[in-house]
């Protein structure tokens, strides 16, 4: 099993990116998947999530409105598009998957908002 994250980086506040997360080795439309961060120093925290058929989405209320997770079940692949970006969203951010009883984590990415 694999969720490889990719797409984090450096950005100004205000700026956009989007994260990927690339899985193998399970049953990717049967999963739900999710987004979770962890600044320096503070809990992990869960950011959304977004059902195996894309039906159902749930968003942190810190990012609702700013952020939107997605999926290519295609690709094996959910997505992690964040605009408006702002220095308090900087974190590393994590892949989860869920298919009980089983679940996985990605390594992570690096996401830092600063000018």
């Amino acid at each position: 099993v694999q969720l490889v994250e990719s797409g984090g980086g450096l950005v100004q506040p205000g700026g956009s990116l989007r994260l990927s997360c690339a899985a193998s080795g399970f049953t990717f439309s049967s999963s739900g998947m999710s987004w979770y961060r962890q600044a320096p120093g503070k809990e992990r925290e869960l950011v959304a999530s977004i059902t195996g058929s894309s039906a159902g989405t749930y968003y942190a209320d810190s990012v609702s409105g700013r952020f939107t997770i997605s999926r290519d079940n295609a690709k094996n692949t959910v997505y992690l598009q964040m605009n408006s970006l702002k220095p308090e969203d900087t974190a590393a951010y994590y892949c989860y998957a869920e298919r009980y009883p089983r679940t996985y984590w990605g390594q992570g990415t690096q996401v830092t908002v600063s000018s």
